[in-house]
């Protein structure tokens, strides 16, 4: 008889080193650390090509991962902080820095590498929505990677299910997950972050010689924040508190974010049409 769930055993863990080993003591490589990497590494490469076509240096697209990695570690991890678990990592100030034991926020994220971003075109003499507009071909698809890293770790776990793709998580740290199927919310957003991705990657091509500014934006924070307000809904809440509320903090944070979005293209569909190769904009 075949089974109407999926069981997921994976470890979080691709290896482990004895503590045992001098000198180095214990060390594991995990799934979402190398995931994360792999977004960037990902991203950094896409930005590369699209600068190359723009006539942009090596240098520049350097500086500008550099501006993002920082800002969105930063940002995600003081987001987790503030939004999620504020009054205990007051009382515990120093474990803010301990990032690898989980807890970064996408919202937190988000307004991180916004500030970042704002920070780069400042340095770097650009239009601050021309920025914009090209980090938000690459974002949705670190947004897969991590979600990929969520799915490895058994963590933002989807409300109980009876559909036959529900997932047993059997490494959750809460036991009622290792029972009941549930809905593997970690794919839902993961594939939506990677159809949003394909979208703005054509765009962007398609578009090149007459790209209005605002615009990969605007359909970037609409189309990604709406994904994450809907499936919010078929996620548990990650802290007791959010258990009564009608809308989960992730989707109180999320509907400015869609306002915003909109509130662009709507600003960029009133906007003339740049070619690429424009000079900077101070």
């Amino acid at each position: 008889m075949i089974p109407n769930f999926i069981v997921w055993n994976v470890s979080p863990d691709i290896f482990t080193l004895s503590k045992s080993i001098p000198l180095i003591g214990g060390f594991s490589l995990r799934w979402y650390g190398l995931l994360f990497a792999l977004a960037f590494v990902a991203g950094y490469l896409i930005i590369l090509k699209i600068f190359k076509k723009e006539n942009i240096g090596e240098k520049e697209t350097d500086t500008l991962f550099t501006y993002m990695f920082v800002f969105t570690l930063v940002g995600a991890r003081l987001g987790h902080v503030f939004f999620y678990e504020p009054h205990y990592f007051l009382a515990h100030p120093l474990q803010i820095l301990e990032v690898w034991h989980g807890g970064l926020a996408s919202h937190g994220a988000a307004i991180g590498i916004l500030l970042g971003l704002y920070i780069f075109s400042r340095t770097q003499h650009r239009s601050y929505v021309w920025v914009l507009d090209r980090v938000a071909i690459v974002v949705p698809l670190a947004g897969f990677f991590i979600r990929m890293g969520n799915l490895m770790n058994s963590e933002i776990i989807g409300k109980a299910t009876t559909l036959p793709w529900g997932f047993v998580f059997k490494r959750a740290f809460e036991p009622q997950y290792a029972i009941g199927a549930h809905h593997p919310t970690q794919i839902y957003e993961g594939l939506a972050y990677l159809l949003i991705f394909f979208f703005l990657y054509r765009y962007y091509w398609r578009h090149t010689e007459n790209l209005k500014p605002g615009k990969l934006f605007g359909f970037f924070m609409l189309l990604i924040f709406s994904a994450r307000f809907l499936i919010e809904f078929l996620k548990e809440p990650q802290e007791p508190w959010e258990q009564h509320m009608l809308l989960d903090m992730g989707q109180l944070l999320s509907i400015p974010l869609i306002i915003l979005g909109v509130i662009m293209l709507i600003w960029s569909g009133k906007q003339k049409a740049r070619n690429v190769d424009e000079p900077r904009a101070i």
